[in-house]
């Protein structure tokens, strides 16, 4: 299909993405796992816009995040639409839904969700819903979402097998494979932008290396020895994303040749490089560990298909942006303005016609989830103010929208996008 005769909203995202300033600003929610809202802040715009009250399903238990059904969706005026992961982060599949509690909000998730409650309130969660292996989660009591338990049961410092670390990375099931090409007729059906994330492309990413999916893990599983391994043990980390990246190319050629063209940003890796201050590590190690194995996918991309490159990662990390361009990211996400460094009026001037910023839109830690509908507004209009130019800007805030987040803040982000982009919305 032409881009002229594109879907308005999916036309709006292809020529932001193109650095082409679009009729107005995109917008996603809920498209991939860091773009996310929370499932009871799902529930509450359901209701305030007035939506038929039903259970909001779940496809990421991790982090509790809710669908964004196609009423919703236009309702907020949402330029993207994006295929939900056959498999959740504790390794259920998706489907067989039932409901289930969560601090009295009734949801949907996955029939091989299965869960425990402790004496203190706390619930824990089994991988892959089998109860005769320890659980792989934890929600502290009254909480909202689930933190990985750490089981690291197999570490041998003096005889580390990369293999282990290679357990949750696999040939994608056709069963898998299926599920993608099933869903996309709704997503063409629905005229808005396509996000696709298939995993498998993480390098490193640390909600992957506890492997709360899998039963038993072994390898190293426990964060602060991961963190240490980068530094002493990185022919072993090298060894790991070697294999990763070889499957991980395989992957895709086997998804490219079902799917083809027919989406429009992937969704690769969720690996966090930045803190609030400063990185988890310096350039010359980015260079040095994931450099070589993130050209190696992005060019595969770029070679064989029409998609865009996404790229995560929360906090400080203009540092990084040279080489994540290198790299052939084409799009940077959360875009956490408030991190040191991060200066929205610095990054648009010097990254502006090479980097699309996808978020951004509002800060998630303070603003959207503390501040006024006031305040919430004046950010908003500020940052596309600055982002939208010239193109290359998709609003989304700085992340998922988190659990008890006042609903008029939601609706003051939303009105003020609308109210730059000159569309009412109710």
């Amino acid at each position: 299909m032409k881009e002229a005769d594109l879907p308005a909203a999916r036309r709006r995202v292809r020529d932001t993405l193109a650095h082409r300033e679009p009729d107005r600003v995109p917008i996603d929610l809920g498209s991939t796992s860091v773009t996310g809202i929370h499932v009871s802040v799902v529930a509450a715009l359901r209701e305030y816009y007035g939506l038929p009250r039903q259970p909001v399903k779940v496809y990421d238990v991790s982090q509790m995040l809710g669908a964004v059904d196609a009423d919703l969706a236009a309702a907020m005026g949402v330029d993207t639409w994006g295929i939900p992961r056959r498999r959740s982060h504790y390794g259920f599949v998706n489907e067989n839904w039932k409901p289930w509690r969560l601090n009295g909000l009734e949801i949907l998730v996955g029939g091989g969700f299965e869960v425990d409650t402790e004496p203190n309130g706390d619930i824990v969660i089994y991988p892959q819903g089998d109860r005769s292996v320890p659980p792989s989660g934890r929600m502290p009591a009254g909480g909202w979402f689930f933190d990985a338990i750490i089981r690291q049961n197999h570490f041998d410092p003096d005889h580390l097998d990369p293999a282990d670390n290679l357990e949750e990375f696999r040939p994608i099931p056709d069963e898998d494979l299926t599920w993608n090409v099933n869903w996309l007729p709704e997503g063409e059906a629905s005229g808005r932008a396509i996000i696709a994330g298939f995993g498998g492309t993480g390098f490193g990413d640390i909600a992957i290396v506890p492997a709360p999916g899998l039963k038993d893990p072994r390898g190293i599983r426990d964060i602060t020895e991961w963190y240490v391994s980068l530094r002493s043990r990185r022919s072993y980390i090298h060894a790991v994303f070697e294999k990763q990246c070889e499957i991980a190319l395989q992957n895709l050629k086997r998804i490219h040749a079902a799917i083809g063209n027919r989406i429009d940003v992937v969704y690769l890796c969720g690996t966090d490089f930045g803190t609030q201050t400063s990185a988890f590590c310096s350039v010359a190690t980015f260079r040095e560990l994931w450099l070589p194995y993130y050209k190696a996918i992005c060019g595969w991309i770029h070679a064989h298909s029409g998609w865009k490159c996404f790229k995560h990662s929360c906090g400080s990390v203009e540092r990084f942006f040279e080489s994540l361009i290198e790299a052939g990211f084409d799009i940077i996400n959360p875009v956490q303005c408030s991190a040191a460094g991060m200066d929205p009026v610095r990054l648009k001037k010097t990254y502006g016609g090479r980097l699309v910023f996808w978020g951004g839109g509002v800060d998630t830690q303070k603003t959207l989830a503390f501040g006024t509908p006031d305040q919430v507004r004046e950010e908003v209009l500020n940052r596309c103010e600055v982002f939208a130019p010239g193109g290359g800007f998709v609003f989304n805030p700085v992340h998922n929208i988190q659990a008890q987040t006042p609903v008029a803040n939601v609706i003051a982000m939303l009105n003020a996008v609308h109210e730059f982009n000159g569309v009412r919305h109710a």
